[in-house]
């Protein structure tokens, strides 16, 4: 993918007509506490299946003090977190895959073009390409720093399955 295949401009994002706050996302995604990586949604096109939201990184951040000491970069894991959120927010708003819960599938062709610092924000933005009710969704994304694109790469989301895995943490408790 390269980085001159725009999803959209970040320029034509405007960041004062919020659609969901954390408050609209929790709804929809089960993440909590310091795993919480979207501070905001502000524009979504359902025909196009296309998301765009950000996340100001501040120095509150749980890997501020440890990656990397006294210059702290956001953990690319955590860039592909806030991507892969925001995604399950718009395929779950929209029940686009049809279950409870989205988990991760799979990534390809990742790219980190540039650092996330404390005092960015991390303007993520996701279309999804190939859509499998039940089965899978499969999502391009970018984020970006301003203009400059700092992540990018495809994002494959599965269903998971709740009951089992809430079945298998119920019989390890139980021994």
């Amino acid at each position: 993918m390269s980085v001159r295949e725009l999803i959209l401009d970040p320029a034509s994002l405007d960041f004062n007509n919020v659609i969901a706050d954390a408050a609209e996302i929790r709804k929809y995604n089960p993440q909590r506490f310091e795993m919480e990586q979207l501070t905001a949604i502000v524009y979504e096109d359902l025909s196009k299946h296309i998301c765009a939201g950000y996340k100001d990184v501040t120095n509150n951040e749980f890997w501020v003090r440890g990656h990397m000491p006294n210059m702290p970069l956001m953990p690319g894991v955590v860039m592909l977190e806030a991507a892969a959120q925001m995604c399950s927010y718009f395929s779950q708003k929209y029940d686009l895959l049809g279950c409870e819960m989205v988990g991760f599938g799979g990534l390809e062709d990742v790219r980190f073009r540039d650092p996330v610092i404390p005092g960015d924000r991390l303007v993520l933005m996701c279309e999804m390409s190939k859509l499998r009710r039940g089965r899978i969704v499969v999502t391009k994304f970018q984020g970006f720093v301003g203009q400059s694109v700092v992540v990018e790469g495809i994002l494959k989301g599965i269903p998971i399955p709740i009951e089992m895995v809430s079945s298998q943490l119920a019989a390890k408790q139980a021994k």
